[in-house]
């Protein structure tokens, strides 16, 4: 494996595109700096012509494409535009279009046997995340091709990540969730019963293991967020990061990546470096954000729930 991404770079190098960025990642999305302990490689190239778009590519150590899209910045990618993942097999996972990094219009997931799971249209790009459904269900099958739903009309069976049982399963109408739908999420020890009008969440009841009942209505999950939204926490940053003087005397510049989580409670924990620019820089970034104030704490089912973070801290010089 380590001969793949030694012979990519080479030709990378040796190419005609310049300025591009090459990165080494792990599955977790961790940057590492040696090709060989690294589970796929992401290249960014420069935009093509007449273009303000990046070209992005990602490879499994086997050679075979992992993602290929668009980005209208470096790192980390921000998407935009058509894109589409793959299987390590070759296969195609997902294929659609992003807007502002969020998925927008028709989107189409595969199961690993080639066959097309689902087709949805994603219909509010204003939606963080994706994190409310904020899209209609055009089309379901079963891993062997027969229609569950058709033209947004039939009965929809959804699955976990890794399509080892069903999730989710309820009528669809006009595209949209319509009455008792059924929710099981083993990975974490709960099912549901949610009622649908015309696509909208109008009650929900969850159970947990240890028979632990939550009512919930609106929306099965919501995103942790700092108090006051994205435009206070990066007016935090602001204000609390100081520019270590030896990194300034430097120029040292950059942009580092921190990965965290958020508890229950919306204290952080676990707070580590994902992308290093320099100990300096990383260890200024670090002592800011231990510094947070408790967020608002996801939920999933009406329950606070933990959730893993990342997020980029810049660094320039002016």
């Amino acid at each position: 494996m380590k001969l793949f991404f030694t012979s990519l770079l080479l030709f990378l190098t040796n190419s005609l595109f310049a300025q591009q960025a090459v990165y080494y990642l792990k599955t977790d999305g961790k940057y590492i700096n040696q090709p060989d302990s690294a589970d796929y490689i992401r290249i960014i190239k420069p935009p093509d012509s007449a273009s303000v778009l990046y070209n992005v590519f990602e490879f499994y150590k086997n050679g075979k494409p992992k993602l290929i899209g668009k980005s209208r910045t470096i790192d980390p990618p921000l998407y935009e535009g058509q894109c589409a993942t793959y299987y390590e097999s070759g296969k195609k996972q997902s294929f659609g279009f992003y807007k502002d990094n969020v998925k927008l219009g028709d989107f189409f997931e595969y199961y690993s046997n080639g066959k097309l799971y689902r087709a949805l249209k994603y219909t509010d790009s204003t939606a963080v995340d994706n994190i409310k459904d904020n899209f209609l269900i055009i089309a379901n099958y079963d891993s062997l091709g027969t229609v569950q739903v058709e033209d947004g009309e039939g009965y929809y069976k959804g699955f976990d990540e890794k399509f080892n049982y069903i999730s989710d399963a309820g009528k669809v109408v006009r595209g949209k969730r319509e009455g008792t739908w059924t929710i099981d999420f083993k990975n974490r020890n709960i099912t549901s019963t949610e009622i649908y009008k015309n696509g909208e969440l109008i009650s929900g009841e969850s159970i947990t293991g240890n028979g632990e009942i939550t009512k919930y209505r609106g929306s099965r999950f919501t995103s942790p967020q700092f108090k006051g939204g994205v435009k206070a926490f990066g007016g935090y940053l602001s204000n609390n990061i100081s520019y270590p003087e030896d990194e300034r005397q430097k120029n040292t510049e950059g942009r580092v990546i921190l990965t965290f989580v958020i508890e229950k409670d919306g204290s952080l924990s676990d707070i580590k470096v994902l992308r290093s620019v320099s100990p300096g820089l990383d260890n200024e970034a670090l002592r800011v954000l231990k510094k947070s104030p408790k967020w608002l704490p996801g939920t999933i089912m009406g329950k606070p729930t933990k959730v893993t973070y990342s997020v980029p801290v810049n660094f320039a010089l002016r």
